[in-house]
């Protein structure tokens, strides 16, 4: 069974990070707004980045990394600009 990390624009532009085994599925509750929370109140929801993990452990690590990056980094994500992402965590790391 694949297990997916995936990043969401919401309607404010903010980003919301998650975990999930059913993508699709996760897709349709998030735009539905039943799963209630933070993307409920910032539909509608679009899909800008997902990746595929072979166990639940690794998806929800990817998850949280994400969740504490900052939102140049997440853009960077989006963008598959490997390069951006490794100058900014250099960045950050010199605070």
């Amino acid at each position: 069974m694949d297990f997916y990390a995936y990043l969401l624009r919401c309607s404010d532009g903010s980003y919301y990070a998650g975990h999930t085994d059913d993508l699709d599925q996760r897709m349709a509750y998030h735009q539905a707004g039943s799963l209630g929370g933070y993307t409920a109140r910032r539909r509608p929801v679009e899909l800008v980045w997902s990746e595929t993990f072979p166990s639940r452990d690794e998806a929800l690590a990817a998850e949280r990394q994400i969740k504490g990056w900052s939102r140049a980094k997440k853009e960077a994500l989006i963008t598959g600009d490997w390069q951006r992402i490794s100058v900014l965590a250099r960045n950050r790391q010199s605070y």
